[in-house]
């Protein structure tokens, strides 16, 4: 399987932002400063759930 990666359009050029894939099941994160090491995978509820909280800024420092 090839997976597809993508930046959001609102990343920043000097390269501190996550990749993001969609796998037939699942959502994959992966850094982008060093793509050859591996990804997180979570289930589409689990990806909602980190979004939702880390847009409250509720995730553990």
């Amino acid at each position: 399987m090839i997976i597809q990666w993508r930046k959001s359009a609102r990343s920043e050029d000097h390269g501190n932002c996550v990749e993001l894939a969609a796998l037939p099941h699942a959502i994959a994160i992966r850094d982008s400063k060093a793509p050859e090491n591996d990804h997180l995978t979570l289930t589409p509820q689990a990806f909602t759930a980190l979004i939702h909280h880390a847009k409250r800024d509720e995730l553990l420092p």
